[in-house]
């Protein structure tokens, strides 16, 4: 069995950014190989001059969640990013950002945080995910 989690980062708010990077770093611990493909506002967090900026919440997230995540940034939970960096450290993390989604955001990779190690189509994602689950976020 193929132990790849892929995990298709669509959505660009914080909280769920933070949960695609969370399960990362996760399964990086326990020496799952990690694919993670950028599309739309998920690339769109991913921008060098944007990264650690503030990408909102879920609208169901409300008041409570706007609070509850504040909490736990002052309480000293890690950004998002910084996460996913310790992913990377942990284990094999391989973030790609979706080509067409690129071109739609008219983005050059050099636009990109060095975090995103490099662009790929919808195929090449099917293909490197192999037989392993695909969670979408």
């Amino acid at each position: 069995m193929d132990e790849t989690v892929s995990i298709v980062l669509f959505s660009g708010t914080d909280d769920k950014l933070t949960a695609a990077a969370t399960l990362a770093a996760g399964a990086a611990a326990l020496g799952r190989p990690v694919k993670i493909f950028l599309q739309y506002w998920g690339l769109n967090a991913f921008r060098a001059d944007g990264i650690v900026g503030d990408h909102g919440l879920a609208p169901e997230a409300g008041e409570f969640g706007r609070a509850a995540v504040a909490a736990a940034a002052k309480a000293g939970q890690a950004h998002w990013a910084e996460t996913l960096r310790m992913a990377k450290e942990l284990g094999e993390v391989d973030i790609q950002a979706c080509s067409a989604s690129m071109e739609i955001l008219k983005l050059k990779q050099s636009d990109l945080d060095p975090i995103v190690d490099g662009v790929e189509g919808v195929a090449a994602f099917y293909i490197n995910a192999g037989e392993g689950q695909i969670i979408f976020i």
